[in-house]
């Protein structure tokens, strides 16, 4: 007889509902009756797990903060492979940009530790092209990486404005510039696209 798949643990069940809720819809937008109302829990059930909303944003956060997994590819193919990730992650219905981002525009600068984990997250992502940089021999890693992650942040951005997935692929062509520039053998990137991602307006 088969066994049935373990039911998730209650405090798994509110970060999972509060995850979805508070990025497709808004931290501000969300309260936490809403979250208890969705699982069909009551605000004490949730206040057991999580004291206060402000501990259940910073453990939204914190699921959020994934490092980048190992990879056997070839440090150039993992930067380059960002850009085509996002890509991918652009033409989802759910996309609604950078959680870090959106956490900090809605919250202001002046809640700390949103802004201490925001930082921590794009600081993280920094660090990591600068150490595939370092691979590759590229002599001004620190300043290339920024650059990187300056393009990995406009195209989200140029994204959400245009509802057009093919700013990913600018951006990987922006990056392959710079890496050429920096003394990096880059194959020829293929000619950009004009296939865009259906408006969800009616």
């Amino acid at each position: 007889m088969a066994t049935l798949p373990a039911k998730p643990a209650m405090k798994d069940r509110i970060l999972e509902t509060a995850d979805r809720l508070f990025y497709l819809q808004g931290i501000r937008a969300i309260g936490v009756d809403t979250i208890a109302a969705e699982i069909g829990i009551s605000k004490r059930t949730l206040y057991n797990h999580f004291p206060s909303k402000d501990a259940l944003i910073s453990a939204y956060l914190a699921r959020r903060f994934v490092a980048p997994r190992a990879s056997d590819k070839s440090p150039l193919d993992q930067i380059l492979g960002t850009f085509d990730a996002l890509e991918r992650r652009f033409a989802a219905k759910d996309f609604r940009g950078c959680p870090f981002v959106n956490a900090v525009a809605e919250l202001g600068c002046e809640d700390k530790s949103v802004r201490r984990i925001a930082v921590e997250f794009k600081e993280s992502r920094r660090l990591w092209f600068r150490d595939l940089l370092v691979q590759l021999g590229v002599t001004e890693a620190e300043a290339l990486a920024t650059q990187l992650a300056l393009l990995v942040d406009g195209s989200i951005a140029q994204d959400l404005v245009r509802n057009d997935p093919s700013m990913a692929r600018a951006a990987k062509e922006a990056a392959t510039v710079l890496l050429r520039n920096a003394g990096v053998e880059v194959g020829e990137t293929p000619p950009r696209g004009k296939k865009r991602r259906p408006s969800s307006e009616t």
